[in-house]
């Protein structure tokens, strides 16, 4: 029967596909594949992984263990260049079955395991720059390098690797053709601690015999960019456009080894592109281009002069866990429209992020076209007063000679409407066939799945799907990384950028964070360096939803001393353990009745928040410590934990259970981090949250703080239709109403536009801004019903909630282990309730229908109506009375009595 149990190729570490690692002891994970044929309540017992290596016979390695999420590498350290092959097996039985000797899986594929340069002398080049001086206060123009070499006579190529990086953006070519398919490489880190490398396979690019070239151009990117707020500062990090590249070239039969690196006898040129910049977009000049810049058939009346040779830099280089940004999806207009200016606008039908394709444009030479962006339109124009300081313009200036498939190369924008200046359609063709939108996303795999019966909120998921975020807002990914480790595997990409909150925030003796934004751009002069919770509570609490959905423990062990500074040193607290209430807090940011001009003007105290979020963040840490083996500092939290959580009693909660803080936030915060001394005070917090929803008219009024969590609050505490009432809530402030407005993302406010169509006053009103899409975390565990009840999903609860106007919904995810599969209906004349499961091997599930006596009790009391189930397919059926159950729905919203009812609006 084990024999019917596949296993997927292995993966090493965190990493995309085990090229290029940064580790010479990469740990091991599987995933089983099920067939119909598959035996039920399969557990592994015993693995076995088989490891070959360069030069050396086979290892294989049998444990007996149940483990197959990060099991330790099984031979000794890789070196830097080493090539490893791995496959691996595992044993195993269904429940109730002794394990048998033959009761193997078959191998799974081999997966090949390369290792980048593991050690800092492993590089022999030198960083390259352009000798001219800059200028402080312009943009830097992008810069090409170049360096011709020939291979030993008679030689063969048995492998070829480049490892590159640049301060600015680059894109290297090696004999004309590009090299990979990244974009934006190395990416941004804080460049001061971590710089991220590559590792191309460049041999098929190669000629064995006559001239190589290896060129390499560099723009600005984050490097250099204008970044920040009110017009931003330029060259953050450097003012020098820099190259580190080392060409390693394996020859045969001797096996020598050719390179070529970085140095004072490369040349470099002023670029083709005479601007690029992150805000204001890229102007190409096609009148300067030189075609053969990048070839062995240089054109020599282009001027080349040599490099300068510039100090190793200081900063760690790293093999990134990340996926690289790639183009990921191409968009074709839906329309193209004059707008009343006269302007012409192409409309993508999509907010989305990434940069146009132009397939073919031919005028004379001098000619200008420009493409200029924007995410909404207002009155018939583009929107661009959200955009403040940013350009988000694209120009070509033409050479007189066709420019086929032009797309700007170091920029890229947040659009779905693009303003086509200099475009003739008559002369110059269809906008429509012409013009593509190239998304552009760190290419993590899609690892989570949501549909229901309800067509606005399916839109509503596909809505926070789509997101978008310039700078590394800590306080949003703190809010929505457990929705976005659903979505996605983000495991590699969160785990490197935590590396960087880390090392930014230890550089500080006081251990406070980095004012909201990781790596940090905000100067001391625009906002003093103090701490903020919920923002910088991100060093535990994302460390912790990585726990949670990937099952990582190194994660924590390596954020553990992040964590330790910021709860021991960073928080600033007053007499009684809880926040300094003199500390001005961001709270409930943007709250609906906030002011425009006023973000942070809540209804919910600041400090109120603050202190709810420090005695639910003592709580995990006294749980990370425990996974860590660290029982002093667990046995220490804890005690803090009940010292603070009484403290918080004695400061906010009345003997009655309601808060001083009477507002849906500061309830939310109390029912979901479970902040009150009994039973009976939350659910008097709970009804009293109901009477508040109610007299809100079920819109939405809460902020970053209260938002992710108020349905769940409502769920949680035995109140699902409130919160269902709540989702599907169209009037202003909603999760409904950008979708009556045409919404295709996530909006930074809610109400971003107007409902006459004009844009919301605010400074800050982004179009694509995903903080408020928490909500769909409540979507897959409660309306589809699945969440992690171990970490890594080994343990998976399985217990949807129905809502009257939702007869159906489905999630699939893809868990450490395997494909969760979890689809239910109503037959609504008949009174059944069905549900069909695959659960993945080596997992099991607690599953808890929804029954008249299960849905009668608030959550975290349904557990004794639960049973487990193993691994395979399930089948469930069960009485659900429909009509009794939507019997009082809607809720009634709570009318004062001296105005009339107001019409419902709900989707």
């Amino acid at each position: 029967m084990t024999s019917q149990i596949l296993i997927e190729t292995p993966t090493v570490e965190q990493h995309s596909n085990g090229f290029g690692i940064g580790t010479a002891t990469p740990r091991l994970s599987w995933r089983f594949l099920t067939t119909d044929s598959s035996p039920r309540d399969w557990e592994q017992t015993a693995y076995e992984v088989e490891v070959v290596r360069s030069g050396s016979r086979e290892e294989t390695d049998h444990v007996n263990s149940h483990a197959s999420v990060l099991v330790p590498w099984p031979s000794g350290p890789l070196q830097s260049r080493e090539i490893a092959q791995v496959r691996v097996r595992a044993y195993g039985c269904s429940a109730g079955e002794e394990p048998q000797g033959d009761c193997a899986t078959a191998w799974s594929p081999w997966r090949t395991i390369e290792c980048g340069l593991l050690d800092r002398a492993d590089w022999v080049a030198r960083p390259i720059a352009s000798p001219e001086h800059p200028q402080p206060d312009n943009p830097l123009r992008p810069v090409r390098f170049r360096k011709e070499f020939q291979l030993p006579a008679a030689s063969t190529i048995d492998r070829a690797r480049l490892y590159i990086t640049s301060f600015g953006v680059y894109r290297a070519f090696v004999n004309g053709h590009r090299v990979g398919d990244q974009c934006l490489a190395p990416g941004w880190t804080s460049y001061r601690h971590r710089l991220n490398y590559q590792v191309f396979d460049i041999a098929p690019l190669l000629n064995a015999e006559g001239p190589n070239v290896l060129a390499v151009e560099v723009a600005e990117g984050w490097y250099a960019t204008r970044l920040g707020f009110l017009g931003g500062r330029r060259q953050l990090y450097g003012d020098r456009l820099t190259v580190l590249a080392q060409l390693e070239i394996q020859l045969g039969p001797k096996g020598d080894r050719f390179s070529i690196c970085t140095d004072s006898t490369w040349t470099c040129t002023p670029s083709a592109i005479i601007r690029s910049e992150l805000y204001d977009g890229e102007v190409y000049d096609a009148r300067e281009e030189n075609p053969t810049w990048n070839c062995s058939l240089l054109d020599q009346a282009s001027c080349w002069v040599a490099v300068r040779e510039l100090d190793f830099p200081t900063a760690a280089l790293v093999a990134p866990n990340a996926p690289p940004v790639r183009i990921t999806e191409e968009i074709s207009p839906v329309s193209v429209q004059k707008a009343p200016s006269g302007a012409t606008v192409i409309d993508f039908g999509q907010n989305l992020v990434g940069r146009l394709r132009v397939r073919s444009l031919n005028k004379p030479s001098g000619s200008r076209v420009s493409f200029i962006h924007a995410e909404v339109l207002e009155n018939g124009e583009l929107g661009v007063r959200p955009l403040r300081h940013a350009k988000c313009t694209d120009e070509v200036i033409l050479n007189g000679t066709e420019l086929v498939d032009w797309s700007p190369e170091y920029t890229f924008h947040g659009f779905r409407f693009v303003q086509a200046n200099g475009w003739d359609e008559e002369s110059d063709g269809s906008l429509l066939l012409n013009i593509k939108a190239l998304v552009m996303h760190t290419d993590m795999t899609r690892s989570g799945w949501f549909s229901c019966s309800h067509p606005m909120i399916n839109q509503l998921h596909t809505n926070a799907w789509w997101k978008d975020e310039r700078l590394g807002w800590t306080g949003d990914i703190q809010i929505f990384c457990p929705s976005a480790n659903f979505l996605y595997n983000t495991a590699g990409m969160l785990s490197d950028w935590l590396q960087d909150v880390a090392a930014e925030q230890l550089r500080e003796k006081d251990g406070c964070v980095p004012p909201f934004t990781v790596p940090n751009i905000i100067s001391e002069t625009l906002w003093p360096h103090t701490p903020q919770a919920v923002w910088d509570d991100v060093v535990v609490l994302t460390p912790w939803a990585l726990y949670r959905s990937y099952g990582d423990s190194g994660i924590l062990r390596r954020q553990y001393e992040s964590m330790l500074a910021w709860i021991d040193r960073g928080i600033r607290r007053g007499s009684d353990g809880l926040w300094d209430p003199e500390l001005w807090q961001l709270g409930d940011w943007l709250d609906p009745t906030a002011p425009p001009e006023e973000p942070g003007d809540a209804r919910t105290s600041g400090t109120l928040v603050a202190d709810a979020y420090l005695v639910h963040i003592t709580s995990v840490m006294s749980e990370i410590s425990q996974v860590l083996g660290q029982s002093q500092d667990a046995a220490r939290f804890r005690a803090d934990y009940d010292r603070l959580k009484t403290r918080f009693q004695a400061k906010y909660i009345t003997a009655t259970g309601l808060l001083v803080g009477d507002t849906q936030t500061a309830l939310s915060l109390a029912i979901v981090y479970d902040l009150h001394s009994t039973p009976e005070a939350a659910h008097a917090a709970a009804s009293r949250l109901v009477h508040l929803v109610r007299l809100a008219k079920f819109r939405v009024a809460t902020g970053f703080a209260g938002t992710p969590i108020i349905t769940h609050a409502l769920t949680k505490s035995g109140h699902p239709q409130i919160a269902y009432r709540m989702l599907l809530e169209k009037s202003r402030p909603s999760w409904m109403y950008p979708i009556t407005m045409g919404a295709t993302t996530m909006w930074e406010r809610w109400d971003s536009m107007l409902p006459d169509g004009s844009i919301n006053p605010g400074a800050m009103t982004s179009f694509n801004h995903y903080a408020l899409g928490s909500i769909i975390n409540w979507l897959h565990s409660t309306v589809a019903g699945v969440s992690p009840l171990a970490p890594g999903w080994k343990h998976i609860q399985i217990a949807p909630t129905p809502g009257p106007t939702i007869h159906s919904a489905e999630a699939m995810y893809d868990t450490p282990y395997g494909r969760l599969e979890c689809r239910w209906s109503i037959e609504t004349d008949a009174d059944r309730f069905h549900m069909d499961l695959l659960i993945p091997p080596n997992s099991r599930a607690r599953v808890i229908l929804p029954t008249r006596e299960n849905l009668s009790q608030p959550v975290g009391s349904r557990e004794d109506g639960g049973f487990w189930v193993g691994s395979g397919r399930h089948k469930f059926s069960t009485t659900f009375e429909w009509m009794d159950y939507s019997r009082d729905w809607p809720p009634k919203p709570l009318i004062p009595i001296m105005r009339k009812p107001e019409p419902e609006d709900i989707a």
